[in-house]
């Protein structure tokens, strides 16, 4: 190894290092923190991004790359050397368009806002949230006025989700799956289907609780490094391989929760299979939150909602909800938890809907970032979409504007990524099946280690080494493709669209 790339590995180990701290401080502020510490974690954030940002933006780093640039070149494109000058440049030539003092006071008006969200969202005020909002929305368009030579603003923000990815490109594939979806969603959403039993009664979050474990740890989970907690809104964090932290949220009214930890188990077992060469290096991270949803809509969808999981595990919910299961069939049960029906909460949505939800949340980003759209009249034009996309009317801001965080958290540019990750799911789990041909047979078994070793070598193993869509063509032979995502959805559905 050349003594320029021990150099610069060892500086971008540091890096890594403080990204991973903030991981998980921003993880013990949406689980464990008191309330009222809000303000000190504003404070260790924003100090933990202009640490990290000014470390990335080091001239030393600029120097190590202009003198590993014939190494790069004398490597083959997939060695893991090569990868990590190319990536680093890419982030190092980004990163240095940037001020420090920007990108920490993202980083802290991001912590600021999130209690107010809660808040707001539990009032079901959005006026409550407005001036935080304002304040996210106006730091992003700093942040985009770092780069003059985009094609759109939105392209800023959503790179960094989902790299080499333009804004134009998405609005292609989404207009494809909008031009499908809106009349599958119409022929299918007064379908007779009983889902009574899911929400007619109660179920206990002491229970949930238990089979949420019992599930992920059929699926893989190792105690002694994960944990399962609970929040407001779901999400997976964690600071390394061997440190993976998952959240759900158990609704006594509901079941819904059996698939938001299934969800966000897929994210869990992408961090933990991540290649450990990689370690300390940002070639060890995950590709992109595209490729990330991928895998947890995978297993909420493809295995969760699948006749045959439900074949292994029902008896088992059966046995601890009696009262509400005990006289639904299987095969009533598998349609109730499949049934398409437009509603007010995105992570809720069945499959079909799904989509709506994030074409909506999508469009309504660009028109924010471009100022088309007054931040005071966000609640009256996502209403007006809602009824127009899905058909549904919205009662109040709490299950309408307010429902996600990802505002408050300032990930503006994220939501696309749901959308695309169902996408591949799809073109994953085909390629899958065609590699393990009983790959049904084995989750009616309850056995799921084929699926994880598969996920692990085609898709985990690559790390940031790849782009997304080179990592999708290497694991299925393809780039993205929404037709077998539409031809899934129409088979699984019985739906009479035309292909």
């Amino acid at each position: 190894m050349s003594e320029a790339l021990r150099q610069l590995q060892e500086r971008l180990g540091t890096i890594v290092d403080v990204e991973r701290v903030s991981r998980i401080l921003s993880w013990d502020q949406q689980t464990m923190m008191p309330p009222v510490g809000s303000e000190h974690r504003a404070d260790h954030l924003a100090t933990l991004r202009l640490l990290s940002h000014e470390l990335l933006t080091d001239a030393e780093i600029g120097r190590l790359l202009d003198e590993l640039g014939p190494l790069e070149e004398s490597l083959p494109f997939d060695s893991d050397d090569s990868a990590l000058i190319r990536v680093t440049r890419r982030h190092y030539e980004k990163a240095v368009r940037v001020p420090a003092e920007l990108r920490a006071e993202m980083a802290r008006a991001a912590a600021q806002a999130r209690p107010v969200w809660v808040k707001a969202k539990a009032s079901s005020d959005f006026g409550l949230f407005l001036p935080a909002l304002e304040r996210n929305v106006d730091l992003r368009r700093r942040y985009v006025d770092c780069f003059d030579d985009v094609d759109e603003p939105y392209d800023v923000l959503l790179d960094d989700f989902e790299p080499y990815t333009t804004t134009a490109e998405v609005r292609e594939i989404f207009a494809e799956l909008k031009a499908e979806l809106v009349p599958l969603i119409a022929e299918l959403r007064d379908a007779e289907v009983d889902d009574s039993f899911l929400t007619g009664g109660t179920f206990p979050v002491d229970r949930q609780e238990r089979l949420a474990k019992e599930v992920v740890t059929l699926f893989g989970f190792r105690p002694d490094t994960w944990r399962l907690d609970q929040t407001e809104h779901p999400f997976a964090s964690g600071a390394g391989v061997d440190d993976v932290r998952l959240t759900t949220h158990y609704d006594p009214a509901t079941l819904k929760s059996f698939f938001s930890t299934m969800h966000e188990y897929g994210h869990g077992l992408y961090s933990h299979q991540l290649p450990r060469r990689l370690e300390r290096l940002p070639t060890g991270a995950p590709c992109s939150l595209g490729i990330h949803e991928s895998q947890s809509r995978l297993w909420e969808n493809l295995v969760g909602r699948s006749p045959q999981f439900w074949r292994f595990f029902y008896p088992r919910l059966q046995e601890a909800y009696p009262d509400q299961l005990r006289e639904v069939e299987l095969d009533r049960f598998v349609a109730g938890i499949n049934r398409v029906k437009p509603s007010l909460i995105r992570i809720k949505a069945d499959e079909v809907t799904y989509g709506m939800h994030i074409i909506l949340r999508f469009e309504l980003e660009q028109d924010i970032v471009n100022g088309r759209i007054q931040l005071r009249d966000l609640p009256r034009v996502w209403n007006e979409r809602m009824t127009e996309y899905l058909g549904v009317d919205v009662p109040d801001d709490a299950q309408g504007v307010l429902q996600d965080t990802h505002w408050a958290s300032g990930l503006i540019g994220y939501f696309a990524t749901y959308l695309l990750g169902t996408v591949m799911s799809v073109q994953i789990w085909q390629k899958v099946l065609e590699d393990v041909p009983d790959l049904e047979e084995q989750i009616e078994r309850g056995e799921f280690g084929a699926l994880r070793d598969w996920l692990g070598e085609h898709v985990h193993a690559h790390g940031a080494k790849f782009s997304p869509q080179e990592t999708l063509e290497r694991a299925t032979g393809s780039r993205i493709d929404a037709k077998p995502y539409l031809a899934y959805l129409r088979a699984k559905y019985g739906a009479g669209v035309a292909a």
